[in-house]
């Protein structure tokens, strides 16, 4: 059914909570912060860094920008390999890239960190494209991301989002795609739930069966 399957990279993907989180961590710490509740920390994963910083910490829009800079002074040398890809996810991409899906990846994180991370678990051979933000604020939304996506491929007539957080279903639904939502990611309790996705799955056995239905 689906001839267009797009993929988040954080959570759906890939476990980036070691190098997001201390990558956070050192931001902070430019700003006098020092925060060790994980829980906290975990809610930088989704969500763009500049509304992350302003929402959790209340930092204006410049502090904010300032330390998304500070982040990634770490995270673009360490941060960014302190990650691991999911277990299946390649056998997976194999398999539906056999079936003729063809298959994007839609995702919040910078092109040149979104890039280098599926080439280093050597999973970006299954991509057909990539529809990503960039260092300079482009596209930082996910709506924007997904419609960058569909206007890259507007031949594909059944498009589905597949993501672990409710940014990926807001977008979705601004683009008016379908969602499938993953509960292996970072979402709290309930919150794919509310957008009522076309499904929620387990794990990326159950993820192939449906995107193959």
């Amino acid at each position: 059914m689906y001839d267009l399957i797009l993929f988040d990279l954080d959570g759906t993907l890939t476990l980036p909570e070691t190098g997001i989180t201390k990558s956070v961590q050192y931001a902070l710490a430019a700003f006098g912060i020092e925060e060790n509740d994980r829980d906290k920390l975990r809610r930088f994963i989704g969500p763009p860094l500049v509304d992350g910083f302003m929402d959790f910490y209340g930092m204006s829009e410049e502090q904010a920008l300032v330390a998304v800079e500070k982040y990634r002074e770490r995270f673009s040398k360490v941060g960014i390999f302190e990650n691991e890809l999911i277990d299946g996810v390649p056998d997976m991409l194999k398999e539906l890239e056999n079936h003729g899906k063809k298959l994007a990846l839609a995702t919040s994180k910078p092109a040149p960190y979104s890039k280098r991370i599926i080439e280093h678990f050597g999973i970006d051979k299954y991509f057909d494209f990539v529809s990503c933000s960039e260092l300079d604020g482009t596209r930082n939304d996910k709506a924007e991301i997904i419609a960058e996506a569909l206007r890259i491929s507007p031949e594909s007539a059944f498009p589905v989002m597949v993501g672990d957080r409710k940014h990926d279903a807001m977008g979705a639904k601004k683009n008016n795609v379908p969602f499938i939502g993953v509960s292996y990611g970072y979402a709290a309790d309930g919150e794919l739930e509310a957008f009522n996705p076309i499904a929620i799955v387990p794990d990326i056995s159950e993820l192939e069966k449906v995107l193959l239905k």
